[in-house]
């Protein structure tokens, strides 16, 4: 869902600490040996982005990166804007639909429209060619780019979708939690992630409160989709729709919703890949001389965008 521009980094950000204020006097309480506090936390401001949408960026503009996650938008989008054709490389985009639908086709033949509580996971790999337009007056979602490694960068572009019935759920003491990949409440998903990756969408009541099992080594952060919630030790400030919150490593994550109102919140986290990383706009490689590659079969045509002169979507 991103326009080409000139942006040529190396993503091997490490965060500095923001806060773990009044935290080390609650760990011994703690449902964990070591919990994961917040380390950083980042406001997704909105702005443009396609053919008049507009998206919160969580990842992807003042936090720039948080390997393996290279993107997080959070957006919003109405007929007759869109995002028209555009390609990728080197990384899988997974788009979850917050209200209405997207209609998705492809270079290769692939069609379909996700809905309210949809998933698709699509792994670009060596090279995809898509639209992806508003099914309905009001469409929102959530879409996250995890990269790959230098080793799949290249495979077979792939899909897998999920409609909302078949994402595995599970209730515990007022606290949902549907899981897209990974694992929570003893529920398993059937993605397979290549960069081994848990996105969980929770919704808990008022009073309430839930802790998360989290692999230690991996990178994860929070989304906040609606509501506030105390999130790490229970004495940290509540924060408030549209933050992402950059988690310390540890075994696990707390959360607490004292507040009156429902909290809504997605929880993602990935194993590091640990390799740099050259962006420009929607290709993702390891080098800039992959990148000038990358470019040039694009514009030849050729090396998986064999299709790009002659393709349009309908």
């Amino acid at each position: 869902m991103r326009a080409i521009r000139l942006h040529l980094s190396l993503l091997n950000w490490r965060p500095s600490l923001f806060s773990l204020t009044n935290s080390y006097n609650t760990m011994s309480q703690s449902a964990f040996n070591t919990p994961r506090l917040i380390l950083k936390k980042v406001l997704a401001k909105s702005q443009h982005e396609g053919d008049g949408a507009v998206v919160r960026r969580g990842i992807g503009s003042d936090l720039k990166n948080l390997d393996p996650f290279l993107m997080l938008d959070h957006f919003s989008v109405s007929p007759p804007g869109g995002f028209p054709d555009h390609p990728h490389r080197g990384f899988e985009t997974v788009t979850y639909m917050l209200e209405g639908g997207i209609t998705h086709q492809d270079f290769a033949g692939h069609k379909g429209t996700i809905r309210t509580g949809d998933v698709q996971w699509m792994t670009a790999g060596r090279g995809i060619i898509h639209s992806e337009m508003p099914a309905e007056a009001n469409n929102k979602g959530l879409q996250l780019w995890i990269n790959l490694s230098a080793k799949d960068k290249m495979i077979e572009p792939r899909y897998q979708e999920l409609p909302s019935e078949n994402i595995p759920k599970a209730e515990k003491d007022g606290v949902e939690v549907r899981v897209v990949a990974g694992e929570a409440m003893g529920v398993h998903s059937p993605v397979y992630t290549r960069t081994p990756t848990m996105f969980l969408v929770f919704s808990m009541m008022p009073g309430t409160e839930w802790h998360q099992i989290i692999p230690e080594s991996w990178n994860s952060f929070v989304y906040i989709i609606e509501g506030e919630g105390v999130f790490g030790c229970p004495n940290s400030p509540p924060t408030v729709a549209h933050h992402v919150l950059v988690l310390s490593l540890g075994d696990g994550l707390s959360v607490w919703n004292n507040s009156s109102k429902p909290l809504r919140f997605v929880l993602i986290g990935g194993e590091p890949i640990n390799e740099p990383v050259a962006q420009y706009g929607p290709f993702v490689m390891n080098t800039q001389s992959e990148i000038e590659k990358t470019i040039e079969d694009y514009q030849y045509g050729r090396n998986g965008f064999e299709m790009r002169k002659y393709w349009r979507s309908q």
